[in-house]
């Protein structure tokens, strides 16, 4: 009996941990619903985000717009200067190489800034992936995000770079470390014949 008695324990253990880490999450995303942001983040790799965030910011003009590793700074000021939304409102931040560091290089600066939700624009092939790495990296430092897909003609990626990133993601949260120092040294290393 004392072996059953353990293992009920740990069963009421385990399901005390799994509600209050379900609770808390709930009430977060909750609250993330209801707050406003303040913020929009574009992650780079296809200018129609740029169009459709600038299209955005004239919408919102109280809105400051993050775009990570976009388009050359040449044509983001433009498109931002051609849709009427002053170039005050835009940043444009380079540091990242991937998806992963769209949201950890940015992260900090945010969370300085005392930004506590932004709206998260990418295209919506690549929204589930973007939401995942959003939920941890964001959701580390308390920042809510919205997302807001901008329409393609591509089909959704597949689940697993969603898994990969969110695996990044989490290696981040724990170590500062994405990964992607380890593939830029990969690529560098000579290719046996």
């Amino acid at each position: 009996m004392p072996n059953l008695r353990h293992k009920n324990r740990r069963l009421t253990l385990a399901s005390l941990v799994l509600l209050t880490a379900g609770l808390w999450l709930g009430q977060w995303h909750v609250r993330g619903r209801l707050s406003s942001p303040t913020t929009a983040l574009v992650l780079g790799g296809d200018a129609k985000r740029e169009e459709f965030a600038a299209q955005f910011a004239t919408e919102h003009p109280d809105l400051d717009v993050w775009i990570s590793s976009g388009a050359n700074p040449e044509y983001s000021t433009w498109v931002f200067q051609e849709s009427q939304v002053s170039l005050e409102r835009l940043h444009l931040d380079y540091r990242a190489v991937d998806t992963v560091t769209n949201f950890t290089t940015l992260v900090d600066d945010f969370e300085r800034l005392g930004i506590k939700s932004v709206y998260l624009i990418t295209s919506d092939y690549h929204m589930r992936r973007a939401n995942t790495i959003a939920a941890i990296v964001l959701g580390s430092r308390g920042i809510h995000y919205k997302p807001l897909p901008v329409a393609s003609e591509r089909p959704p990626e597949p689940w697993l770079r969603s898994l990969r990133d969110g695996g990044r993601s989490i290696l981040w949260v724990f170590t500062g470390k994405t990964g992607s120092e380890l593939a830029q040294l990969s690529s560098r290393l000579p290719t046996l014949p």
